[in-house]
């Protein structure tokens, strides 16, 4: 399984923008993955910081929190739904003023010596909502204090003790998960302050909804571009010798991103505000095409490219199973792609057994470009027609179907890999007992993993304790209930890991921030999955 004549650089994956058919391609790297390694320099700086400035760093942090509290405490009293006064009174300007004084000295305090600001920032009146990207550390904070806008947050943010009542200052937009319209509410909240003229502070909102590593934008979600009014784009970028910024859901975790950043002598962040985005009528009918055009503008001012993962592709990459998705693994180009068919994801999981039936009936599973569309039951098309080629290795105008009902199988119950390698032995097994050869089993979890090279020979041989070259479910079911692990035992061994169908970019100059999304934890990897602290 692998992406067919495609340059990561140039070659495509789908954009919306208007009018534009370009397609760019999905990036290098996984942008939910941070790897951050230290020299043997490096990390003796960090020791020495960690005993000399890094204390010192923390409590001046701390000490600016607690002394913007009282002037945060006295100005939010009253009901956060009334509308602001407008002109503001004079003492609330001088709070204003101290807060955010207060603030970048508790970032300058943090070693953020530098914070440089590009362009003019919109007044409320020109553009109502601030787009901020990328989103991939708590540190995308600084605009927030620097601006004081308001920002969607969690319900549960406002009670967390001190933190909670300088969030209650700028009159955020909360969102409850506990009550099941706070979407539509939440939507309407901000429609209302959108639509005030000016008279309600500017809602800063981070549309990619999670955090990513800077490598690429993904997919803007609708709810800062569901109003219709005009926004006002903002880039963020951490030009840091040293990526300690980067905040993601497979790499260091918050404590330790806080320990090594307060411990660099020096760190600078980019606030560049672009001109406001007006949008035309058509994007004011459809938020998708407004959203995927304004992360177009924000890619090219920020020189990356943009992909249509989502937030549901990180759950895909860093779902809990026994089979460990690698960080250039196929399968979110695949989940992509099915995605853009317009497929349902109910009915997908409802057609795998149908689709594993087909491809038993056919000889070595084979079938076509427009079988393949029969059988899915869409039309020939351009989103087809990548999908197939990521199954159509040698470039022949062929497929095995089963490599796509094990694909989807992934895609669809990713915690499930019993399930899922059940149903390949059921279409890879022989007649007569269902069993499997070791080139078989190969083409099983290349396919379940998304990689284009993998060896198994150590796993099968540690199956097939009868040395019969073939075992059937029954025997991978046992193994793998006594040896939990195996996948990291025999398949992740500490050598070259397998090549995936992504070619490897050069690592691109740091940018940056963070999501409102809390990740499970996981013990998974070489780097644990860190649950995020709000």
């Amino acid at each position: 399984m692998r992406l067919r004549g495609r340059d990561p650089r140039a070659a495509p994956a789908s954009s919306a923008g208007a009018g534009d058919a370009r397609r760019l391609a999905p990036p290098g790297r996984n942008p939910f993955v941070h790897e951050l390694r230290l020299s043997a320099l490096q990390k003796v700086q960090v020791a020495i910081m960690t005993l000399t400035l890094f204390p010192v760093r923390l409590l001046c942090a701390a000490f600016m929190m607690l002394l913007a509290w009282p002037f945060a405490l006295v100005a939010s009293l009253g009901s956060a739904e009334r509308e602001p006064e407008q002109p503001l009174a004079l003492w609330r300007k001088v709070v204003d003023f101290l807060l955010k004084a207060i603030m970048r000295t508790m970032w300058l305090a943090g070693g953020f010596h530098r914070v440089a600001v590009k362009g003019r920032q919109a007044v409320p009146a020109e553009a109502a909502i601030l787009t901020l990207a990328p989103h991939s550390s708590y540190f995308d904070a600084i605009p927030v204090t620097m601006t004081m806008s308001s920002v969607v947050m969690k319900a549960e943010s406002r009670d967390i003790p001190v933190w909670g009542t300088l969030i209650k200052y700028i009159r955020p937009v909360f969102v409850s998960r506990s009550d099941q319209d706070s979407r539509r509410k939440t939507v309407e909240e901000i429609k209302r302050r959108a639509r005030s003229g000016g008279r309600w502070p500017q809602i800063m909102i981070f549309p990619e909804g999670t955090c990513t590593n800077r490598t690429c934008l993904i997919t803007f979600k609708p709810g800062a571009f569901i109003p219709g009014v005009p926004v006002q784009p903002v880039v963020l970028r951490y030009p840091n010798s040293l990526d300690t910024i980067t905040w993601t859901w497979q790499g260091p975790g918050a404590l330790k991103i806080l320990w090594l950043t307060l411990c660099q002598f020096h760190n600078q962040v980019e606030i560049e505000f672009l001109p406001v985005y007006h949008p035309s009528e058509e994007e004011k009918k459809d938020p998708a095409l407004y959203a995927s055009n304004v992360r177009r503008v924000m890619a090219e001012a920020l020189g990356v490219a943009v992909t249509d993962y989502t937030f549901e592709d990180c759950q895909l990459a860093l779902a809990e199973g026994q089979l460990r998705l690698p960080a250039d693994t196929c399968l979110l180009e695949f989940a992509r792609l099915v995605r853009g068919l317009g497929l349902k994801p109910e009915k997908l999981e409802q057609d795998l057994d149908r689709h594993a039936e087909s491809a038993r009936r056919k000889p070595g599973g084979r079938v076509s470009l427009l079988e393949f569309a029969a059988q899915l039951e869409v039309p020939k098309s351009e989103a087809l027609q990548d999908l197939f080629s990521l199954f159509d290795e040698g470039g022949a105008g062929e497929m095995d179907l089963r490599e796509y009902v094990v694909a989807l199988s992934v895609v669809c119950r990713p915690s499930r890999t019993l399930d899922t390698i059940r149903l390949a032995f059921e279409m890879y097994g022989s007649q007569e007992d269902g069993s499997v050869d070791a080139e078989s089993l190969a083409r099983i979890l290349k396919t379940a993993l998304g990689v284009a090279e993998l060896t198994v020979t150590d796993l099968f041989r540690a199956i097939d304790q009868e040395e019969k070259g073939r075992i059937t479910f029954g025997d991978f079911e046992r193994f793998a209930e006594a040896n939990p692990n195996f996948a990291e035992e025999h398949l992740y061994p500490e050598q070259t890991r397998p090549r995936g169908c992504a070619h490897a970019l050069p690592a691109p100059t740091p940018n940056g921030f963070c999501a409102d999304f809390s990740p499970e934890t996981s013990a998974a990897g070489s780097e644990p999955f860190h649950e995020k602290l709000d």
